[in-house]
């Protein structure tokens, strides 16, 4: 709770005191000019890169694979987009490295490293039975999950 609170007031503290140094750098006109360009560029990568990593999600899913670094990428790839979309140079840099392909990597390296540190992790089963078709209903449906 403490680490939100401090991400949302001194990101935009530092963003605003960025935008203000390249605005006295390049001028006014120019930031504005760089801040939309670095928008539209986002859009696209996110497209771009979005389309990639579904792609690779439903090729896990056809061969099997649970797809939990594809997940992982999906998430990445939101978040990046997010941040590219949002004015401000450092999140834009902070985007950049979760959409780009080989930063991505180093950072679901990390991000599975510290997740395994911490122990923070679910394993879910999932159990499919011969012969019946969608979920489980309520008892006495006849869909009902077997004892045991």
């Amino acid at each position: 709770m403490r680490l939100l609170i401090l991400l949302f007031t001194l990101v935009p503290i530092a963003e605003i005191y960025v935008i203000i140094q390249v605005g006295q750098a390049i001028g006014a006109l120019w930031t504005i000019l760089l801040l939309i360009a670095d928008s539209v560029i986002g859009a696209r990568l996110l497209a771009w890169q979005g389309r990639s990593a579904w792609g690779r999600f439903q090729e896990a899913l056809a061969a099997g694979r649970v797809p939990h670094r594809e997940i992982l990428d999906g998430v990445m790839v939101v978040a990046g987009g997010t941040l590219l979309l949002t004015p401000g140079f450092i999140t834009d840099v902070v985007g950049l490295i979760l959409l780009l392909p080989p930063s991505r990597a180093l950072v679901r390296r990390w991000v599975v490293r510290s997740i395994q540190r911490r122990g923070r992790f679910a394993r879910v089963v999932v159990r499919t039975y011969p012969g019946r078709s969608g979920p489980p209903g309520p008892p006495g449906s006849g869909r009902e999950l077997p004892p045991g």
